[in-house]
């Protein structure tokens, strides 16, 4: 048989079979469904971001500085060392209060850090390092009352939780300078938006640091 008698058994069959289907058929949404509503109840392990200015999404718990004490014995002294001044992995994270516009500087929580809630948001997440997530909200805030008893911000009995944390005036709090840069102003557009590449505007204020 000639290839050009070929073709054409081979494109009689095709359009015998595309005759076949019914035309309504095309574009119909197959009876399957895909996925579920989300409830804020499913979000809750994921929803964990804390407004470090004002302490914003704390969860609650409490912890004092004693029961601080037991879990850094437990849990993290073996890369932080003894009363938290430094271990074999991590330097300390005690001192250095009005280091930071010296040379070199002293980079700990208490001389760091512009808000005391920065302390749990991190050892929620990342502490201890071999079991990240592990330590409970009541854990967090004892060992977050704990480092900052040792850093000389809290006294041996302050119990911390949500409200108390947000209320500790830290030494570097008013160190830091806004970055007004234009790329970082970040703003939010959801209609009339200006095309993608477009610079924001420098004069705005930036948005509050987090």
């Amino acid at each position: 048989m000639r290839s050009r008698d070929l073709l054409g058994l081979v494109a009689g069959a095709l359009l015998a079979g595309v005759s076949s289907v019914d035309a309504a058929d095309y574009g119909q949404r197959p009876e399957v469904g895909y996925g579920k509503p989300v409830a804020d109840a499913d979000l809750v392990l994921w929803n964990i971001d804390i407004h470090t200015p004002d302490g914003a999404n704390l969860p609650a718990g409490e912890g004092t500085v004693p029961a601080g004490k037991l879990v850094y014995e437990q849990k993290c002294i073996a890369c932080h060392g003894e009363k938290a001044a430094g271990g074999p992995v991590y330097g300390t994270l005690v001192g250095g209060i009005g280091s930071m516009t010296k040379s070199p500087r002293v980079l700990t929580p208490g001389s760091m850090y512009p808000y005391a809630p920065i302390l749990f948001d991190y050892v929620r997440r990342a502490m201890p390092m071999d079991a990240p997530q592990s330590l409970t909200n009541d854990e967090v805030y004892a060992v977050a009352a704990y480092i900052y008893n040792l850093n000389g911000l809290v006294p041996d009995d302050f119990k911390m939780n949500a409200t108390t944390m947000a209320r500790i005036e830290m030494p570097n709090r008013d160190a830091f300078v806004r970055d007004n840069r234009p790329d970082t102003l970040a703003e939010r557009c959801m209609s009339d938006c200006k095309p993608i590449g477009t610079v924001a505007d420098a004069s705005k204020p930036a948005a509050a640091p987090r």
